[in-house]
């Protein structure tokens, strides 16, 4: 049986934060908490060790794999800042040209600094990303 790694848990965002390595790093997530909770809605809640995620939705694949995870989110990782974003269909692929510098890893992008990148993009592909996923799983928060 599959055990989730990526679980909601009740560990403090803002402790997590102001544990951070460096000053630049906190603020950083501050303007990026500011960012998904104005397009999203939600509080954000702690995900796993590291993850700041905003809402949740269940998946579930045909192989039978289910589980709980977070709309969206991001980690400020001391190299680069994870982002969690749902970003397959061509809409969001268009605004992602405009973004800014960015790399992808298996499960999120990554970029250097908030400042590298154009908010007002990364709202719309946050936005486009929560209607993604609400659309393909309609059961979640």
């Amino acid at each position: 049986m599959y055990d989730q790694k990526t679980q909601e848990t009740d560990n403090s965002v803002i402790e997590f934060i102001e544990n951070g390595e460096s000053i630049e790093r906190r603020e950083e997530a501050y303007m990026l908490i500011d960012v998904f909770s104005e397009v999203t809605g939600y509080d954000p809640k702690m995900w796993r060790t590291g993850i700041i995620g905003f809402g949740k939705y269940n998946y579930y694949f045909p192989s039978g794999h289910e589980g709980e995870a977070p709309l969206v989110g991001f980690s400020p990782r001391k190299a680069k800042i994870g982002l969690y974003i749902e970003v397959e269909d061509i809409q969001c692929g268009e605004l992602l040209k405009q973004l800014g510098p960015y790399t992808v890893g298996k499960y999120c992008m990554y970029i250097n600094k908030v400042e590298d990148i154009h908010l007002d993009t990364l709202k719309a592909v946050v936005k486009r990303s929560v209607a993604n996923l609400q659309e393909k799983h309609p059961h979640g928060d």
